[in-house]
């Protein structure tokens, strides 16, 4: 049902990306996507997974690692100023059963879709960290936030196989075959892959690893590298965002 024109206009609006920042928020947000998009290359992400994906870093309880989320502070997020990254992992659970009751696995879901980003408390700068993801090795999508400016300085682009539409990629090679910006959603994702007592279903771990990949979910670019099994799995990205 469409809301009357006075309700929309009362309705909270997020993800609203500022070019010229008029607050100390809006300016952190800007810099850390220009420097998420000047840094994050082909290499650099290369580098991330043998730095990481050896998971040598800590061992300790799902709580625990909820818990050092209060710690944190999102920087790539224009709707959150100050609040630690463990509210809105208790917010996002808590929705969870209250959307989908009958799936305990989906409330856990949202409880630690984020538990990547502690990375950063470990010390990793937020820029491999946080924030929206895309592939690199490819040309970027128009609708990446700050758009193609926000990417001058990348190395990247002085590669010609890099900046074509496909790049290093097949055409419907499939989400799993892309090198994704590094981030808390990769770094979880390969966590709970390789965690021997890992129960949550393939559904929650596709949504864990691609729900920041805006541009893929949202804008519906990259569609060409999407496959039937993207397409049948897409809901469950849907499910733990809105």
């Amino acid at each position: 049902m469409k809301l009357p024109v006075e309700k929309e206009l009362q309705q909270p609006q997020f993800r609203i990306y500022e070019n010229i920042p008029k607050t100390q928020l809006q300016a952190r947000v800007k810099q850390h996507y220009y420097n998420q998009h000047k840094f994050q290359t082909v290499d650099f992400v290369k580098s991330m997974h043998k730095k990481w994906l050896a998971f040598n870093h800590a061992k300790l309880s799902l709580l625990d690692c909820v818990h050092l989320l209060s710690q944190l502070v999102d920087e790539s997020d224009p709707d959150v100023e100050n609040d630690a990254n463990i509210i809105h992992a208790y917010q996002t659970a808590e929705r969870m059963r209250e959307a989908y009751p009958e799936r305990p696995w989906l409330h856990l879901t949202g409880l630690i879709h984020d538990l990547g980003k502690v990375m950063s408390v470990w010390g990793e700068v937020q820029y491999a960290v946080t924030g929206d993801t895309y592939p690199v090795g490819c040309a970027p999508a128009k609708s990446i936030v700050y758009g193609l400016k926000s990417f001058e300085g990348n190395p990247n682009l002085n590669d010609p196989v890099y900046q074509t539409k496909f790049g290093i990629y097949n055409k419907n090679c499939g989400l799993d075959k892309l090198l994704m910006t590094w981030s808390h959603d990769e770094y979880m994702y390969q966590v709970l892959k390789h965690h021997p007592t890992c129960t949550i279903p393939e559904e929650a771990l596709y949504a864990i690893r691609f729900h920041s990949f805006y541009p893929y979910h949202s804008s519906r670019e990259y569609l060409y590298f999407e496959n039937e099994y993207d397409r049948k799995m897409l809901k469950n990205i849907y499910e733990l965002k809105f």
